[in-house]
């Protein structure tokens, strides 16, 4: 007999709050149910962070259920308040609209967008058009001010100041449950935990507009082992885009977690069973590690990124299973055998980002600190002024201590400049003549 895949979701760590979970249960028992997550378009690349209800949905297409991801063009608009200290910065139209199909694009990278698969859709087709007054007459009046106060979300921004624009978020939010109830046969809200006021608003306005039975799912937010959301690095957010976090910087994100974090992000951001996931880490943490960096990286850049990511990583550093002993559903293993037969493990740069310089470039001496922000190594000077100061920067492996350190030609190394942030953050400068 099948899992019930929302055991499968508890197992995993997915689940925060739930309405209804015993009859919720059920129905993810059952047939297939229509459900929903919504993603604004604050950003050109979503982040690690968003991957959460990400994989959540691709658990449950695989289970048989029918995902419809949604594209906030009409809430992004407006700017969640959830969750936030202080309003979002509001972004142009042509912005939004460009942001969306970035989201589009990135979404097909995880779920089945095929003809009886997942639906896309952006919630600016039923929004966009709206009378402001006949919304208010329909929508509105089956909104309580005094139940809305309640909600943690506005709560915690009117100690800081909430505008009446982000006020009117959860109704859009809301409206947006009660049309895909009605037109989809949608049943299920899914998101983060901060959105769980939006979500029980939605479920109360499809039965009063629809006369609809909807059901509301949260996933916990994910921190660390030191209690800092997931997700941040030394030079900012990981983002799923390559030219934003290169796959290498991406798949050494996870290779370098805190060992607390392996098991309980395997089961978050993998699909090996999570009973693997906690064996593994009792075996060998570092193997582990290879093993979700490896996974994690697939699933998002895909197979041949991956393999180059691990086999530069492995070249550098050296295996942490170089005999096989672990035993292990991922592929690793059989990429360990064809990297073997092919000599690719003997020490290489293969998949350890590179960008180039000329001869003429160092003749204008430029700063060390210029360099760690061109290899996308710091986010800016500032970060990578206080990386050299922390001993965090390394130039052709020796620590640099002097903020002010120029490159100059007797940097070059056999052609090259090999810079490094921390243990294992690299990129190379190839030198060349004008």
């Amino acid at each position: 007999m099948s899992t019930n895949v929302f055991d499968t979701l508890q197992e995993r760590g997915f689940l925060y709050q739930t309405t209804d979970e015993e009859n919720l249960r059920k129905l993810l028992g059952g047939g297939p149910v229509t459900f929903y997550v919504g993603f604004d378009p604050t950003a050109t690349s979503m982040h690690v962070g968003n991957l959460v209800p990400i994989m959540a949905m691709v658990h449950l297409q695989r289970a048989g259920h029918r995902p419809i991801a949604i594209v906030g063009g009409a809430t992004g608009m407006v700017g969640d308040p959830s969750g936030k200290t202080e309003a979002r910065t509001l972004l142009d139209k042509d912005a939004l609209h460009k942001n969306c199909e970035y989201l589009k694009t990135q979404l097909g990278r995880y779920l089945d967008f095929g003809e009886e698969g997942a639906k896309l859709l952006n919630n600016l087709d039923w929004i966009g058009d709206l009378n402001y007054i006949d919304f208010l007459r329909e929508i509105g009046r089956h909104f309580s001010v005094n139940r809305m106060l309640t909600a943690e979300s506005v709560k915690l921004r009117l100690e800081t100041g909430l505008s009446f624009l982000e006020f009117n978020y959860m109704l859009l939010q809301a409206y947006d449950f009660a049309v895909l109830a009605k037109d989809h046969g949608c049943i299920l809200q899914m998101g983060g935990q901060d959105q769980w006021g939006n979500i029980v608003m939605g479920i109360d306005l499809a039965r009063r507009v629809s006369k609809k039975s909807t059901y509301g799912m949260t996933f916990p937010l994910v921190t660390n082992s030191a209690g800092e959301k997931f997700g941040k690095s030394v030079a900012g957010a990981i983002w799923i885009e390559a030219e934003q976090t290169s796959p290498y910087h991406y798949y050494q994100f996870w290779r370098n977690l805190d060992d607390r974090d392996v098991a309980k992000m395997a089961k978050l951001y993998t699909f090996l069973p999570a009973s693997e996931c906690d064996a593994i880490c009792e075996a060998n943490i570092n193997r582990a590690k290879e093993i979700l960096a490896f996974e994690a990286t697939k699933i998002t850049h895909g197979a041949p990124e991956a393999e180059k990511s691990y086999a530069a990583s492995v070249a550098e550093f050296g295996s942490a299973d170089p005999d096989g002993r672990i035993e292990t559903t991922s592929d690793l293993p059989s990429v360990d055998l064809r990297l073997k037969a092919s000599g690719k493990l003997q020490k290489s740069e293969e998949g350890i980002p590179t960008s180039s310089l000329t001869t003429s470039d160092l003749e204008q001496t430029p700063r060390l600190i210029e360099l760690l922000t061109r290899a996308d190594l710091a986010t800016s000077a500032s970060e990578a002024r206080r990386l050299i100061k922390q001993g965090g920067a390394y130039l052709n492996e020796e620590r640099m201590s002097d903020p002010e350190r120029v490159i100059t030609g007797e940097d070059v190394q056999e052609g090259k400049i090999a810079l490094r942030a921390g243990k294992k953050r690299h990129h190379r400068f190839t030198v060349t003549n004008d």
